[in-house]
């Protein structure tokens, strides 16, 4: 039997467990998704409000998925996963979401977030098939999709005056 299947499994392991991000590729372009990788796939929690989108991503469906370096940010393995939607208040839902629930950043209701994405989002579960394709050449680089978030405002002139004033307030 050859090693490489193994190795290939192992190097797709590591590389998403690793990484913060995914960029996941339905039907539609490919999105920066985070993740947790549990029991050999990588789960997504989302679709809801105030949650990270996933259009394309259909139960039953593939995905082409690129990991990310943690460390340069530039692309380590893409692999194929095949899609699943796990239902909410199952034993698997409910492994992932005890994971995910430590990942979710900034939520704004983070007492009542599992009963809410058992409401109102998805939890897919992209499990790897086959061996990980070959990277390409190009830098695949595209225009950013469009987003009703904004940027912050430019910092105020007044500021770095108010700051340095401050600190040598302190010091004295």
């Amino acid at each position: 039997m050859s090693q490489t299947p193994l190795l290939d499994r192992a190097l797709v392991e590591e590389a998403t467990k690793k990484s913060g991000l995914l960029w996941v590729r339905g039907t539609g372009p490919a999105r920066a998704l985070w993740h947790v990788w549990l029991d050999g796939a990588a789960h997504l929690i989302g679709d809801g409000p105030g949650e990270q989108p996933f259009p394309g991503l259909a139960d039953g469906g593939t995905a082409e998925v690129t990991v990310r370096s943690k460390d340069k940010g530039g692309r380590l393995v893409t692999w194929s996963a095949a899609v699943r939607e796990l239902a909410p208040g199952t034993e698997e839902w409910e492994a992932a979401v005890a994971e995910l629930k430590g990942k979710r950043l900034n939520a704004p209701d983070a007492e009542r977030m599992t009963e809410r994405w058992a409401r109102e989002c998805r939890l897919l579960r992209l499990t790897p098939q086959g061996a990980p394709g070959t990277l390409p050449d190009g830098s695949l680089a595209a225009v950013p999709l469009a987003t009703p978030a904004t940027t912050r405002q430019p910092v105020p002139a007044a500021l770095p005056r108010l700051l340095l004033k401050r600190g040598r307030r302190a010091g004295k």
